[in-house]
């Protein structure tokens, strides 16, 4: 709808102020059709009733430094969201009425603040969660809690404990299934309870369920007689139920839901010595498993029993297991082992237990170990596997020589960052799942895996580290028919050493030869060129006159061509087909022998 007009506020709020019983007690305004809190209501307001109107919602400006406010009503609106907050300066508030509205639930902080309320009725909404902290501010004051007609499955149980002053409790016609042992241990002033139409199944036994017998008691108003209604429970009448059998009331409807023996019968008729319980039965369980070290061990156990029995495990070394970084108990008995060790080899003992006794059984877990690489230069340790060795053929009869068994994993094509394993399996060997290889060097720790498909019986390893020890185990994963389980077993180990990732150096004779010839042929050309010099400069001397001009140039125009000192394939000198204006030498070094070649003058 919109928003309404200046006009409208203040025609719904003179409308609301001649409603007042007298001056700044009391504001009546029941069944206006108001869509929200009208804003100009006195703030020093005592008493404010709101009820059967169309409030939507509420806000925290709705009852805002209302400090006087002792009694609300909100109750048949159609309120389905509280803002937080929105009752924190009603700290003198007594009585809350939320009842018949459309609450689904109530957070932490939705009634923040009510420290003082005495009376909260949220009864006939569509609660079906209200958050742990809800009644934190208004426990320990609260003598009046209705929650009847809601699809709460819990509540806050805690909160429900901190209650000392409680008188009057209903619960009846919500969905809980449950209700946590010394939960009304310290209610002594509570005077009614009533969990009626839920689906409790059993009560936990409470010194307070003793003040709800018919016979005279001494009773106090600390400690008044406990109206207590069950009725529309599904009660299962075993021997937990004995302890409320056995006081003293009258027929209160309450029938008996199960066992099948005892359905449909008023609980009060039951005699007591037909509230028995059943001991445990185990019905499945592990008998025996085999796991791959570091892989995950699931172990089963079943059990029945009157009351439905508690699985608990014990390990080998005699510790109770529970809920850690390793180990899970699940609801249905199933124990996991997330990452299994040699330490978990040995017999696990599974307990199950109720109020009429318990049972054990007993788990055998193999562990085929890996096996464990060191930096050592010896063999890889090979695990205490007692699985038949998979590379195994035939077998050798009595007198008949040993010979040298085959090797089944070798390593070749070894270069200075790979490596081809291969391996042998018999052929009376069981069918293989896969293989896998699991290596590493002589500088590190880390094992590196590699699973690799069953029809494969070689692999190359990449990326490896020049010059470095590997040490390098494969292993076989096939199907125990025995056991119909997963089993492991080592095909074979063995280790290689990369090669080294230095150059390629020439041969040292030939280089030596090849630059002694260079060296010789260079030597030639030099003492060529400065006798040619030397007879130029004694020419000139013998002239004993200045050379013409255009002589001179022709002459320093003239250029002298030589070979470029490059050797062909028949050792000869190659000539240069280009001139060059400079002379040049250069040194090349390769590899450690020196190179000298003469290229122009």
């Amino acid at each position: 709808p919109a928003p309404p007009s200046k006009e409208d506020l203040r025609l719904i709020s003179g409308y609301c102020v001649c409603q007042n019983l007298s001056e700044s007690l009391g504001t009546l305004c029941p069944s206006k059709g108001l869509l929200f809190v009208p804003p100009d209501i006195d703030r020093s307001t005592v008493e404010l009733r709101l009820g059967g109107n169309y409030i939507l919602r509420i806000t925290q400006q709705d009852f805002a430094n209302m400090t006087d406010l002792v009694d609300l009503t909100l109750s048949r609106n159609t309120i389905s969201y509280i803002q937080p907050f929105s009752f924190g300066d009603l700290e003198t508030l007594r009585s809350l009425h939320l009842d018949n509205n459309r609450l689904m639930e109530l957070g932490p902080d939705d009634l923040r603040g009510l420290v003082n309320l005495q009376h909260l009725i949220v009864n006939n909404n569509q609660l079906g969660r209200i958050h742990d902290k809800a009644f934190e501010d208004l426990a320990p004051a609260l003598e009046d809690l209705d929650l009847s007609y809601n699809n709460l499955l819990s509540l806050p149980w805690d909160s429900v404990r901190q209650m000392i002053n409680l008188h009057q409790l209903s619960l009846d016609h919500n969905l809980l299934d449950f209700i946590p042992e010394g939960t009304f241990i310290d209610l002594e002033r509570l005077a009614r309870l009533d969990l009626t139409s839920n689906r409790l199944q059993k009560l936990p036994p409470d010194p307070i369920f003793a003040r709800a017998q018919d016979s005279m008691i001494l009773t106090t108003p600390y400690a008044p007689q406990l109206s207590l209604s069950l009725g529309g429970n599904p009660l299962h009448c075993n021997c937990e139920m004995l302890w409320l059998r056995r006081l003293e009331r009258d027929d209160d409807l309450e029938t008996c839901a199960s066992p099948p023996a005892l359905k449909g019968r008023y609980f009060w008729n039951v005699k007591e010595e037909e509230f028995v319980c059943q001991p445990p039965l185990i019905t499945q369980h592990t008998h025996r498993m085999l796991v791959l070290e570091g892989q995950t061990a699931s172990l089963r156990c079943e059990a029945t029993g009157d009351p439905s029995p508690t699985i608990h495990w014990i390990s080998p070394d005699d510790r109770l297991l529970g809920n850690s970084s390793r180990t899970a108990v699940y609801s249905n008995g199933t124990l996991s082992i997330t990452i299994t060790t040699s330490k978990d080899y040995g017999t696990f003992t599974c307990i199950a237990a109720n109020v009429a006794g318990e049972s054990t059984a007993s788990v055998e877990v193999s562990i085929v170990q890996l096996p464990h690489l060191s930096n050592g230069t010896g063999q890889p340790a090979q695990p205490k596997s007692r699985l038949s060795d998979i590379t195994g053929t035939t077998r050798i009869s009595k007198g008949a020589p040993k010979s040298q068994p085959e090797r089944a994993v070798s390593v070749s094509e070894v270069t200075a960052v790979s490596a081809l394993v291969q391996w042998t399996v018999s052929k009376s060997a069981p069918k293989v799942k896969m293989y896998q290889l699991q290596y590493n060097c002589s500088d590190d720790e880390v094992l590196i895996y590699r699973m690799i498909p069953a029809s494969s019986k070689a692999f190359l390893v990449t990326n490896l580290v020049s010059g470095t020890r590997y040490d390098l185990c494969v292993l076989a994963a096939w199907d125990d028919s025995a056991t119909t389980l997963t089993a492991t077993n080592v095909v074979g180990c063995t280790y290689f050493f990369t090669q080294d990732d230095y150059p390629q150096c020439q041969s040292l004779p030939s280089q030596l030869l090849g630059g002694t010839m260079i060296l010789v042929v260079g030597g030639i050309i030099v003492a060529t060129l400065l006798v040619f010099i030397v007879i130029l400069m004694l020419r000139y001397k013998a002239a004993d006159t200045e050379p013409p001009v255009g002589k001179l140039t022709s002459v320093s125009d003239t250029h002298s061509q030589t070979n470029g000192g490059r050797l062909g394939q028949n050792g000869l000198l190659m000539s240069q087909s280009q001139p060059h204006p400079q002379p040049a030498f250069y040194c090349q070094v390769l590899h450690g022998s020196a190179e000298l070649t003469h290229d122009t003058v």
